[in-house]
């Protein structure tokens, strides 16, 4: 087979792909990815051919390029979502039939916000997957009217998740409002990183728990005074504290620090989390099941997006605090970080998520699902 993986033009969302790409390739079939051409060097570090599709800009750098969105916050979910899949799945759905007439994809698999793909796949005939972290909330499901008025295709026929839908969590994941499809597969994830060597962690304090502090990769990690907080309520805490800033931030930013906090531009997890009691987190997906999968947990600081829903879900799940915005004071942190690291039942939470994973079916029953249709 011929496929067709489409992406935001952002790591987090392109990197939960990354498993399927190189098992599909692994059982002898060819993948491209198709995405923005600002983003190609990501995609191309990672082996991947790329073909140019979708409007070009970079998503941690989306206020630039839209600055309708506003800054990082609440309000930005509903402005990204009407993007996303208005006029950027309109540009990018006609970029992939420009696409196709080279290419010629069998299947096109496309990631949980990038709605194009459904677009062109109900244009050229031809089947689409959604894979990675999925969102199933009402309003995330909804039909694509505007879009699908605009290609002049039957309303019927487009929906996200209309011929598969892979989804790397568990079931237990599912909010009780949630919407889900009745093409929906549960799968287990995987990380593509290798555990590079650290050789500064051995220099912090060994006799405290390792707490690592993320805000991943979009304009969420310059969301003001959000990092200011984190390090003024844990870096004169009993433990070490490992903090990843993003590529936007400079560590010499926030000054001098003690000799229990290393601070990084970009940590690569699979390295760091196996040693760690206890991530502080944005709640992105993939930080929150990497945490889980290795039964971690969690005190989540959700500013946009997906976020407080992650953040409530894991309260909910017994997994980790999530601390709302106007919250988000260096006492509340400090005070959720001393709870979650005393309390065993946060811990247990985790355990839980982490055994529902491992049960879970891998990669080899994904690309079985995919190779189907």
């Amino acid at each position: 087979m011929r496929i067709v993986f489409t992406t935001q033009p952002a790591i987090g969302h392109f990197r939960p792909l990354v498993p399927f790409a190189r098992a599909l390739e692994r059982k002898g079939h060819t993948v491209a990815f198709a995405c923005a051409s600002r983003f190609h060097p990501e995609v191309r570090a990672s082996g991947f051919t790329c073909f140019a599709a979708g409007a070009d800009y970079l998503l941690a750098e989306v206020s630039k390029f839209f600055p309708e969105v506003g800054p990082p916050g609440p309000a930005r979910g509903p402005k990204m979502r009407a993007l996303w899949r208005g006029p950027l799945a309109v540009q990018m759905a006609r970029d992939l039939i420009a696409v196709a007439e080279t290419f010629a994809p069998d299947v096109l698999v496309h990631e949980g916000v990038e709605f194009g793909a459904a677009l062109a796949a109900e244009h050229l005939g031809i089947a689409h997957a959604a894979a990675g972290p999925l969102w199933f909330r009402a309003d995330s499901v909804a039909p694509l009217e505007a879009a699908v008025s605009e290609m002049g295709l039957a309303p019927e026929r487009v929906h996200q998740f209309r011929d598969l839908a892979l989804a790397v969590m568990p079931p237990s994941w599912i909010a009780d409002d949630d919407v889900l499809p009745e093409t929906v597969h549960f799968i287990r994830p995987e990380t593509h990183q290798s555990a590079a060597a650290l050789p500064w962690l051995d220099a912090l304090p060994s006799d405290r728990p390792l707490v690592h502090a993320t805000m991943g990769t979009t304009e969420v990690n310059r969301t003001p005074g959000l990092y200011e907080a984190i390090l003024a309520g844990l870096r004169d805490e009993p433990i070490s504290l490992v903090v990843a800033t993003g590529q936007e931030r400079d560590p010499s930013e926030f000054g001098p620090q003690p000799a229990n906090v290393r601070l990084e531009r970009y940590i690569p997890h699979a390295a760091l989390l196996p040693r760690c009691r206890l991530v502080v987190t944005h709640g992105g997906h993939g930080t929150l099941m990497a945490s889980f999968a290795l039964g971690i947990p969690v005190v989540v600081l959700p500013v946009n997006a997906d976020q407080p829903r992650n953040g409530a879900q894991c309260e909910a799940l017994g997994a980790g605090r999530s601390i709302p915005a106007p919250q988000r004071t260096p006492e509340a942190i400090r005070a959720a970080v001393r709870e979650v690291l005393a309390e065993p039942s946060y811990v247990r939470g985790a355990e839980t998520l982490r055994d529902a994973l491992a049960t879970l079916p891998g990669m080899d029953e994904a690309i079985a699902l995919i190779e189907k249709l």
